[in-house]
């Protein structure tokens, strides 16, 4: 490690000259990355994301493993490290030589030229079998076999920065971009599959071939599991109907309106117009704001393209802004009963749109600047897992739910209380990724290193050492017994 040499500077704005000089000691600023560094190691998820990569490389010539390289590119994009070139400072850093599995006094890490080959080495049966690790790092996250999961479809749009292999402009998204897909698992908020495809493809391009990829992967460990598939308007297309009536899934899709639609929801529209004057009038009468008026109602619909009739769920509703009406296509069973529980349960995939905000704009997952396509594929797998790392540690040390929040029937704004509520109950259990860095990840710290054992040294006045101390307290508690309550 270099050692500045010695230097002042005087500022005159206090009452007393506040002088800055550099300190021998060793210092770093992350270290609150050390816990999720030592949940890794129960996990596992690092160590089998590295044993799933080829490594071409001549071992007499070979100073920094894959493992090394992986946990250095990991955790520092869960530090706001997203850059291969953030590694050439970071390479020296004593906490990122820890995470990394050397001493901090010992030899630097990965510089970014380093990491720049490791990212372009990667071949494309090493990309099939890190699809395998996250599919197992799934399955594995459950303490016994669940009876239900709800897997949501998306496209993320990632916006290139360059001209990388296979950007292409899109016209909804007005930009030169990829379109990656992403699976993810409403029920533990992972991310279990992902795909990167070119930038002009349509929503669902592939949907159906990793869809069915997983339900084979699930139901060979899961034989008796249900599957519950959503999406929005972008995947309500023939071949995923196909594919799910085939897998025997449940689904829920969005379906974009047409004037027969239209037609077939315009006295649900006319109701709800009707209510809402009504709701009006009461609502100045009393002295209170109007709530908005919502119907929902079905029926069954046969586009040209289908072979058969399918049900459809549409929904009218009236606020001060106007009037808005949705159609989602569904097979779920009771869906033809509670057209409106049916559509409730669709729009909670808003959740998992939430993950998909954080992966991208917390943990900058549109950051892929390496030209070649495969690269970019496989530096997208480095973020998602550290989405995985972050979603799943979050949760094993958040604290139990006290009290559920309120029914299908509760107010949104009773559910946006209990919501923020929770939020200031437990800010990290429920936190964003940039939550977890201005409340425990970026904390100063002085690394001693001795002959027997390596001291982290943090700073009593720190505000949120409290937290620091019980998220430690909780991660050593069996994963069985600290795994909160869902809701």
């Amino acid at each position: 490690m270099s050692i500045q040499p010695a230097w002042q500077r005087t500022f005159d704005f206090f009452e007393l000259p506040v002088v800055v000089e550099p300190s021998r000691a060793t210092l770093s600023s992350d270290a609150g990355l050390l816990p999720l560094r030592q949940f890794d190691e129960q996990a596992g998820l690092t160590r089998a994301f590295a044993s799933a990569l080829e490594d071409r490389r001549d071992p007499d010539l070979t100073e920094h493993t894959l493992l090394e390289m992986v946990r250095s590119r990991v955790y520092g994009i869960l530090a706001d490290y997203e850059d291969q070139n953030d590694h050439d400072t970071l390479r020296s850093d004593p906490v990122f030589k820890l995470l990394a599995g050397r001493s901090p006094d010992g030899d630097a890490l990965a510089s970014q030229p380093t990491l720049s080959r490791f990212e372009n080495a990667i071949s494309i049966p090493s990309l099939k079998r890190l699809r395998d690790v996250f599919i197992d790092q799934f399955i594995a996250s459950f303490d016994t076999p669940p009876r239900r999961l709800t897997l949501d479809l998306d496209a993320i749009d990632d916006p290139a920065h360059g001209h990388q292999q296979l950007t292409f402009w899109h016209g909804y998204y007005d930009q030169n971009q990829y379109l990656p897909l992403a699976i993810t698992c409403a029920d533990n908020d992972q991310f279990v599959m992902l795909a990167l495809r070119p930038g002009n493809v349509h929503a669902a391009l592939g949907a159906d071939d990793d869809l069915e990829y997983l339900v084979a992967r699930l139901r060979r460990a899961w034989p008796d599991v249900i599957i519950l598939v959503r999406g929005d308007a972008g995947f309500g297309v023939p071949w995923m109907y196909d594919v799910c009536e085939r897998l025997r899934l449940l689904y829920t899709f969005g379906l974009s309106s047409n004037a027969v639609l239209q037609r077939h929801s315009e006295a649900l529209l006319a109701q709800a117009v009707a209510g809402w004057e009504q709701e009006q009038q009461a609502a100045r009468r009393d002295g209170r704001p109007a709530v908005p008026q919502r119907l929902c109602t079905g029926f069954w619909y046969q586009a040209g393209s289908w072979p058969q009739p399918r049900w459809v769920i549409a929904k009218a509703e009236v606020n001060a802004q106007g009037t808005n009406r949705r159609f989602v296509v569904s097979n779920r069973p009771g869906a033809a009963l509670l057209a409106e529980a049916t559509y409730d349960e669709y729009a909670e995939r808003g959740e998992s749109e939430n993950r998909n905000k954080e992966f991208k704009c917390g943990l900058a997952m549109d950051r892929l600047s390496d030209h070649r396509f495969v690269a970019n594929y496989f530096r997208l797998y480095l973020h998602v897992a550290a989405m995985n790392l972050l979603v799943r540690f979050r949760r094993r040390v958040a604290l139990p739910v006290s009290r559920r929040p309120p029914a299908g029937d509760g107010t949104a704004a009773e559910r946006r209380r209990h919501f923020r509520m929770r939020r200031q109950q437990d800010p990290l259990g429920e936190g964003q990724p940039w939550t977890w860095r201005s409340l425990f990840l970026k904390v100063a710290a002085e690394v001693v290193v001795s002959r027997r054992r390596v001291v982290i040294r943090l700073s009593a006045c720190w505000p949120h050492l409290d937290q620091f101390r019980q998220v430690c307290e909780r991660l050593q508690v069996p994963a069985a017994a600290a795994a909160p309550a869902s809701g």
